[in-house]
């Protein structure tokens, strides 16, 4: 398998409104689409990218802030601090940018990649790279915080993505 086998889903694709199943066991099928993700993020210059967005319902998110990957697989969030309202685009929902309300820090629970289950801490632009991946293994996207006002200012744009995810 390689990363022209696999897409990024846009906006109106039905992949990305599922919520995302547990995964049981992270074997090598699990660890070879971790990789392609992994390639496919860097190779579309994103800072995560879920499961979901490449058309695969299963709890997993990739996510690199500049200090490496970090593979993230059946999160769960235990407790929040803080909060911070900051502009956040995606890669499903290419052009578009939302002002979006969330905690400074998370602490969080999942499994790496070798099924061992890791609590940590994360703040700033890794909590919420975190919790905007989470957002997309229960199905929900930028857009789904935007204001009225944000939605009329990127109609034109939702437009046209609507439109390529039909093609």
């Amino acid at each position: 398998m390689t990363t022209t086998k696999l897409k990024i889903r846009l906006e109106g694709d039905p992949c990305l409104r599922k919520k995302s199943s547990l995964v049981d066991d992270v074997g090598p099928g699990e660890r070879i689409l971790i990789q392609l993700m992994i390639d496919m993020m860097y190779q579309a210059e994103g800072v995560g990218l879920a499961a979901p967005q490449v058309g695969v319902n299963k709890r997993i998110f990739v996510i690199d802030i500049g200090e490496g990957p970090l593979i993230i697989i059946n999160p769960k969030l235990l407790s929040k601090k803080g909060s911070q309202c900051l502009d956040e685009g995606c890669l499903s929902v290419p052009g578009v940018t939302i002002n979006i309300k969330r905690p400074e820090k998370v602490f969080t629970q999942f499994l790496d990649q070798n099924n061992k289950q890791v609590k940590r801490w994360l703040e700033g632009l890794m909590a919420r790279a975190f919790l905007h991946e989470l957002d997309h293994l229960d199905g929900k996207l930028i857009i789904d915080y935007g204001t009225a006002e944000e939605l009329t200012k990127f109609k034109e744009q939702l437009d046209k993505i609507h439109k390529k995810s039909k093609a």
